[in-house]
């Protein structure tokens, strides 16, 4: 017969019987071997000799862990906030025993401060102990690009005027607060053109809209110039007078593009093109004939572990051929010695390209697709071309995995400088997991 009741649980029982308990435990245990690690991030976390009195706060351990689990879990602060407080793993895991748990502003002030550079010592440290344990030598890489999307829509330029007319009319709002400022509220009306737009079957039916909503957009600009005029020697506004000064130019940006492709139905460059007032720094990024991706291209190195021995974040869309030599020069820097076979993708193949690595000293290289160079010149031997080639193909799987459990795919982190130190924490993550596995007995 059914049982009608639960056993009540021990209350002495502390760990759990499930793998990512075990994982954990694992990650943990690296942790507790590298406490230089610590010493990284002291100095972005440094409180600065604020007050002494109040709560306990986080320590140094806790927040660098709480920010692994994030990124390993991929969840939102909020959620990592209730995991902290009822999961035994993660409340044994961010070592916050005995300590009332972290709220998600708090976690999100901490784990925010750590820059992107002291992500990127954190790896190299990892690195040094996966090839001093003869997990990674670094002496075969692999070198491969992806892209990593910000947190925006797809832009259209009445989004972006509507975005403009949006923002000043939310800051002309806010500067009644400081003194007398009059002005129109046309965000209505943008809303309305921007909608019309949206909906008109041509392009002459959409001039004269576009046409309508840049009056607006110039309208309210010049209200937020005279706002401006007004406030800007007002000790208490200098804060809105900062925020003025950062979205006004972005905002003539728009007006100038949208004048330039719509109005005079010039083909701007996407150099000139600014695609989100929230994340102005997102670059335009098209690969091959695939569809057309906004955020940051990112060059990545791997080695025979699976371990990503480097990332680069690069600026704008530069072609796969100009970003092969500094990430291999600085694989070399890292490792203090050139590795003895490279093997990268067909855009990355170019004479100038095989020259260069081979006068570093690299002795075999392999390019997916040669353009024209040979296997003599490359590799000299046609099976060891064919296994580079093969092995080459690992490397998208560990992008895949990277985008898909630890959240490359896109960044929900605001500014650029944050968008970098998202990346180098996914890639840090994926590391520390990828190095306890293989570290793990059996």
């Amino acid at each position: 017969m059914r049982e009608t009741h639960t056993a009540q649980a021990s209350i002495f029982q502390t760990t759990t019987d499930h793998e990512i308990a075990y994982e954990l435990k694992r990650m943990s245990d690296w942790l507790d071997g590298q406490p230089e690690l610590l010493d990284r991030i002291a100095e972005d976390l440094q409180s600065g000799g604020g007050s002494r009195r109040g709560r306990r706060g986080m320590t140094l351990e806790s927040i660098l862990r709480c920010a692994i689990l994030k990124q390993y879990r991929q969840v939102d602060y909020r959620t990592l906030a209730f995991y902290l407080r009822d999961s035994v793993s993660f409340i044994e895991f961010a070592r916050l025993d005995g300590r009332r748990a972290p709220s998600k502003s708090t976690l999100q002030a901490l784990i925010s401060a750590i820059r992107a550079e002291t992500w990127e010592a954190l790896q190299r440290c990892l690195l040094t102990d996966a090839r001093a344990q003869g997990v990674e030598s670094g002496d075969v890489i692999r070198i491969d690009a992806t892209v990593t999307d910000t947190a925006i829509l797809e832009p259209c330029d009445s989004g972006l005027l509507y975005d403009a007319v949006r923002v000043m009319v939310r800051l002309l709002k806010t500067a009644r607060c400081y003194g007398e400022v009059v002005f129109h509220n046309h965000q209505r009306k943008a809303k309305r053109r921007r909608v019309a737009i949206l909906y008109a079957r041509s392009n002459a039916q959409r001039r004269p809209l576009y046409a309508s909503l840049l009056r607006v957009t110039l309208d309210t600009l010049a209200y937020l110039d005279d706002a401006h005029k007004v406030l800007e020697n007002q000790l208490d506004a200098q804060a809105w007078c900062a925020k003025v000064r950062h979205y006004r130019p972005l905002i003539l940006q728009v007006i100038a593009q949208t004048q330039r492709r719509v109005i005079d139905a010039e083909r701007v460059p996407a150099a000139d093109k600014i695609v989100s007032l929230f994340e102005p720094h997102t670059d335009i990024i098209v690969k091959g004939q695939r569809e057309v991706q906004y955020g940051h291209k990112l060059t990545l190195s791997s080695g025979a572990s699976g371990l990503a021995l480097d990332v680069i974040v690069e600026d704008g869309n530069p072609a796969d051929s100009v970003c092969l030599m500094p990430l291999l020069r600085r694989h070399i820097r890292h490792y203090g010695e050139v590795p003895r076979d490279l093997a990268a993708d067909g855009g990355y193949a170019s004479a100038a390209n095989l020259a260069d690595a081979k006068s570093l000293g690299v002795a075999h290289v392999a390019f997916h697709k040669p353009v024209g160079l040979t296997v003599e010149a490359m590799t000299g031997d046609r099976w060891l071309y064919n296994k580079l080639r093969r092995f080459r193909a690992g490397i998208e799987a560990m992008i895949s995995y990277l985008k898909r459990c630890f959240g490359l795919s896109r960044c929900n982190w605001k500014g650029l400088d944050h968008f970098k130190a998202y990346v180098h924490s996914a890639v840090f993550t994926h590391n520390l997991v990828v190095l306890t596995q293989r570290l793990a007995p059996g």
